[in-house]
């Protein structure tokens, strides 16, 4: 029986979607916001934190100016540098398996992660990923020339345009508001993921919610008898 999406092609966002690195994140924050002064965030404070880019969270979170969250930017950049950009990082159960036969299937997918890209590039090598992906796109590493999801989103369109994808039925994946927000205003559906780091009220306005990889599979591969 063949298999087919409604969709044309899927963009994942990555953290709390496809990558759980909040052991490592955790780590930097606590050493960066120590060394600028600040109380360590617990880790239930996470959510917080992760999914919109640190430059923004620097001053949402602890009252940074711009500059001073420029500056802790960079710090925890050097930090997630000088440790591997993949050490602590793990995949989400299935996530992995769901991307080969979404990409089996036929179906174009891209990254579009507020992660800096590099970043982004080394965890899809690293978990064997990246075989699965027409492109590969996240946020500049300075989180301010490109850092909006929205953004990210529109250039991860581009991208996979410019290889002669159809973009015309496109769909993200994404565990917070801000990624609701971002497909919004980019134009494109959300289908929210409970498993990341965020709280209920953020997949007001998403297309569709899930549980568990099961139900996003539903959603992305369908089973077409016609083309049995």
């Amino acid at each position: 029986m063949r298999v087919r999406s409604p969709f044309s092609c899927v963009l994942w966002d990555v953290d709390g979607t496809l990558v759980d690195a909040s052991e490592g994140i955790l780590r930097r924050l606590t050493t960066t916001l120590e060394h600028f002064g600040h109380r360590a965030p617990t880790r239930g404070e996470l959510s917080h934190w992760i999914g919109p880019p640190m430059f923004e969270s620097f001053q949402a979170n602890v009252g940074m100016t711009p500059e001073q969250a420029t500056e802790a930017v960079v710090f925890y950049r050097q930090l997630n540098k000088s440790e591997g950009y993949t050490v602590s990082a793990q995949l989400y159960p299935g996530v992995a398996d769901l991307l080969h036969d979404v990409h089996a299937a036929g179906v174009p997918q891209s990254t579009a992660s507020s992660k800096p890209e590099v970043q982004v590039v080394a965890l899809m090598d690293h978990f064997g990923l990246a075989p699965d992906l027409e492109a590969i796109v996240g946020a500049t590493l300075d989180e301010r020339t490109l850092s909006s999801k929205a953004d990210i989103v529109r250039e991860a369109l581009r991208r996979l345009a410019a290889t002669g994808v159809d973009v015309s039925r496109p769909v993200l994946i994404g565990d917070r508001h801000h990624d609701v927000e971002g497909g919004a205003d980019a134009g494109v559906p959300v289908i929210f993921v409970r498993w990341g780091f965020s709280w209920p009220h953020e997949a007001d306005g998403a297309q569709a919610v899930v549980d568990d990889v099961a139900q996003l599979r539903s959603l992305l591969l369908l089973e077409d008898p016609a083309g049995a």
